[in-house]
């Protein structure tokens, strides 16, 4: 009988046929250096080829969860493309060298995905969130996406899940025909769960926190004038303070004072 090849080897050899991507470590996390467009090349030769692999979209509380969490810094390492989804890694990659880099932003990266899958025909699948939650998500999308193909959607419990539940869900997305899966879990829960699938699940999954509720409409989404401030958080905060105020009042701070120490270790830039 022939082995299946480890999803990391088959990863690198799908590669291959992609243009190799530029990267920067970030504190200790690798930052992709893409594009919508590039993501979206590299998810659409993934999701025929049928690797499993995982995305994810890393922002300064996903930068600062690895530094906390030996762990997820592992499996954060191991994605198959890590976007920077916040200001503040796009301007940690500009000033590590890589000077022309923009936002590939979770949310904007679903929408561009969607429109690339209806147009090549590529089945989708939801997980997260509420049922009512995904309901809208569908019609919304399906309205904006003509020829969008959505094979299923589920919103697990909020608790964990127990390992006869997990295999449950990831047989149903199987049996599903999904190529990519949409993954609204929240940081750090979906890149758990999408790690602890890789091998078992022939699927592209993309972690998109929020999206979610924003594309929904039941969460409304910071001005882009903000967002390209950097103030995009402030905006949450406003508005959550409650549940964010630790992520940003704490994680925030932190993340300046390692990557100025960082920046002060390497060199501000590279020429």
């Amino acid at each position: 009988m022939v082995g299946i090849a480890h999803p990391t080897i088959v990863i690198k050899l799908m590669s291959n046929f992609l243009p190799t991507l530029d990267h920067r470590q970030i504190i200790q996390t690798r930052i992709d250096a893409t594009s919508y467009h590039d993501a979206c090349d590299r998810i659409e030769q993934w999701a025929i080829n049928k690797t499993s692999c995982y995305i994810v979209a890393a922002n300064v509380h996903v930068v600062m969860m690895g530094y906390w969490t030996p762990d997820y810094q592992t499996l954060l390492n191991q994605a198959a493309l890590v976007t920077p989804d916040g200001m503040p890694l796009v301007w940690g990659l500009r000033l590590l060298g890589i000077k022309q880099q923009q936002r590939v932003y979770g949310p904007d990266l679903m929408l561009a995905w969607c429109d690339r899958a209806a147009q090549r025909g590529i089945p989708l699948f939801f997980y997260g969130g509420t049922t009512a939650m995904l309901k809208k998500l569908e019609e919304n999308l399906t309205k904006r996406f003509s020829g969008l193909i959505i094979s299923g959607s589920y919103a697990p419990p909020f608790r964990p899940l127990t390992q006869e539940e997990e295999t449950r869900d990831r047989q149903m997305i199987e049996a599903s025909g999904a190529q990519v899966v949409f993954v609204g879990l929240g940081c750090p829960k979906q890149e758990y769960w999408m790690a602890r699938q890789q091998g078992k699940l022939s699927a592209v999954m993309i972690g998109v926190g929020a999206a979610f509720s924003f594309h929904s409409g039941e969460v409304s989404q910071s001005p882009r004038w903000m967002m390209k401030l950097g103030l995009e958080w402030l905006y949450r905060l406003t508005r959550e303070p409650k549940r964010l105020w630790r992520r940003y009042l704490v994680n925030n701070p932190c993340f300046v004072v390692l990557f100025l120490l960082q920046l002060i270790r390497t060199g501000v830039s590279r020429d």
